[in-house]
């Protein structure tokens, strides 16, 4: 699956996910509403629609 992977990242991790979490959670935030984070290694970059 890492050679499918354009990051070669295997899966995701949960310290892979931390970051995006902290920075919702943070007054960084305040101005983001309905937005979508694919935290997903570049694997979104496969299924284009």
């Amino acid at each position: 699956m890492a050679a499918k992977a354009p990051l070669e990242v295997p899966w995701i991790d949960a310290a892979d996910l931390a970051p995006v979490i902290v920075f919702l959670a943070s007054d960084a935030a305040r101005m983001v509403s309905g937005a979508t984070y694919d935290v997903t290694g570049g694997d979104g970059a496969n299924n284009a629609a």
